[in-house]
């Protein structure tokens, strides 16, 4: 594959900036990280149904990223993701990202051409039978039916890749940003063969992607902690780093490609696997977290008290209040339990410290309302409709927010997964 311009680095953070008001504490955490002797480059990503319900433009994560990166001296790579797009919705991403997160989730098992399926199996003879992969233990042992099935499944959803990817080239030219395909959208986990094979898939669309979210097993649900079997990930994981390292050797993938992990943020308890497998197998990983940050601005909010905290309690009121609404798009990456959410007139009573107590994902903290939490997470429409008193009030409040913001990011995120 040609030489890319764009190089993502070993490590880097997906940060999401609902209000575009938080770059600057964001990029601190970072800054935090390059002192402790790790580079952590951050991705700013903003998908276009959040611009949408917020009422914002990309350019103005551009505006927000940049400003940030000139006033606290950045001089490592940043980039800006065009979070789950497709050639419908692509348009106004083109100028200010360089980074594209392929969505191709609605293709995923559609069938592909019978054509274009035989003539991947025949291409790849290497697929077919006994498959080894350095790294591990066990070979796979696969047939004709087998890989025809996979790829049935997902090369459909990768040649629309291909075609989203070409009309990237065509509109800001080769090499001028960073290609990620995700596949977490799907009903059930990639085994590293078959993620050999969607690899391969890939390679035959010539997408130089340096990043690839699978499913992992196990739920990753917004804003909360890891809900599976931690030792299954970490195999998984692990395995997943191996077949990646095996297909960029055979297929000619970008030598930097690495595991995108989704809805990453607050998945507090697969930390150190994650961090674990790549200090041993030399990879890099891809953390992307989003909706954290909007949860640190409310905290913050309430931590600072006065109108701060009544702000807060009329974003949770309203979110009560329309919970089914704001839900529903979120529905299969939420478990909220109705039973275990207070009142509004209840929360209307609370002190800042009770507040913060329910929100901040301290887990050590019996007053944590996971359930709370979660609507939360998905309320931030609430907070979108209240216009400029919203902006304004993270601006009389920035000390607390932001203190929130970087704590969040840094000692809660990035020190357990990049530093250990």
């Amino acid at each position: 594959m040609n030489e890319l311009i764009k190089q993502l680095p070993r490590f880097s953070i997906g940060v999401g900036d609902r209000f575009a008001h938080q770059a600057k504490s964001q990029l601190a955490a970072c800054v935090q990280a390059k002192s402790a002797g790790i580079e952590v480059v951050p991705v700013w990503n903003k998908s276009n149904r959040e611009h949408n319900i917020i009422g914002s433009d990309p350019a103005q994560t551009r505006k927000a990223a940049d400003a940030a990166v000139k006033e606290l001296g950045w001089t490592a790579p940043f980039y800006l993701d065009a979070d789950h797009i497709n050639l419908t919705t692509v348009e106004r991403f083109l100028a200010p990202c360089d980074f594209f997160t392929l969505d191709v989730a609605e293709m995923i098992g559609k069938p592909a051409d019978p054509a274009d399926v035989k003539a991947f199996v025949s291409r790849h003879p290497e697929l077919v039978g006994t498959v080894t992969i350095p790294g591990i233990t066990e070979p796979f042992h696969t047939d004709e039916a087998f890989v025809t099935s996979i790829a049935n499944k997902f090369l459909a959803a990768v040649q629309d890749a291909g075609r989203i990817y070409r009309f990237l080239v065509e509109r800001k030219g080769e090499g001028n940003f960073v290609p990620e395909v995700s596949m977490d959208e799907t009903d059930s986990p990639q085994t590293p063969v078959e993620l050999l094979i969607i690899l391969a898939a890939i390679a035959d669309e010539k997408i130089p992607i340096q990043t690839i979210a699978p499913k992992f097993t196990g739920r990753f649900n917004k804003g909360v902690d890891y809900v599976g079997d931690v030792p299954q990930f970490a195999r998984e994981f692990r395995e997943d780093i191996a077949a990646i390292a095996f297909a960029v050797q055979k297929y000619g993938l970008p030598a930097n490609l690495k595991l995108s992990v989704h809805s990453g943020s607050d998945k507090f308890s697969i930390y150190k696997s994650i961090h674990d497998a790549v200090t041993s197998s030399g990879a890099g990983v891809h953390l992307k977290t989003a909706g954290t940050t909007w949860l640190e601005e409310i905290i913050g909010l309430a931590e600072a008290g006065g109108a701060g905290l009544e702000i807060a309690k009329e974003v949770y009121r309203e979110a009560y209040g329309h919970r089914e609404e704001l839900c529903a798009p979120y529905a299969t990456v939420i478990d909220i339990d109705p039973a275990k959410l207070p009142t509004p007139e209840a929360v209307d009573g609370w002190t800042s410290e009770q507040f913060v107590s329910a929100l901040r994902h301290d887990q050590s903290n019996p007053a944590y309302n996971a359930s709370l939490r979660q609507l939360l997470h998905v309320g931030f429409k609430v907070a979108a409709k209240m216009g400029d008193r919203y902006l304004k009030a993270l601006e009389a409040n920035e000390e607390s927010v932001a203190r929130n913001v970087t704590t969040n990011l840094f000692d809660r995120h990035i020190r357990p997964v990049f530093l250990g």
